[in-house]
């Protein structure tokens, strides 16, 4: 069985790590076995935070709400509560987005929240 030599695999295996690291910081991007170890933890990384990222912005959206819910008098339990019970179905997104650039209609959707939440 005849030898096999590693070079041009190796070759195309190291520099497509080390494409990957461009940017990184010092030997990260200089040195293969550092930035394979550093490829390795910024995907788990950038995994890890794609999910996290939505968490976030729910968390967000929320801090939002509550924020114009208690300048309407009404917590944010309440209000999503009321919503419910009226029968409007808005997504978080949406209600934090009208909280912050459309106070008037927000401030209609508390008053209808308030309704449905007395009946």
């Amino acid at each position: 069985m005849p030898r096999v030599k590693t070079g041009v695999v190796r070759r195309k295996r190291h520099k497509k790590i080390l494409k990957q690291a461009k940017g990184f910081f010092s030997g990260r991007r200089k040195h293969f076995r550092k930035a394979k170890e550093q490829i390795e933890h910024s995907l788990v990384y950038a995994y890890r935070d794609r999910r996290q990222k939505k968490r976030d912005f729910k968390k967000l959206w929320i801090i939002r709400i509550n924020a114009a819910c208690r300048l309407n008098d009404i917590n944010y339990s309440r209000f999503m509560n009321g919503l419910r019970l009226a029968n409007i179905e808005l997504d978080r997104k949406i209600l934090a987005d009208m909280a912050m650039n459309d106070a008037a209609a927000f401030a209609s959707l508390v008053v209808k929240a308030k309704d449905a939440l007395a009946t």
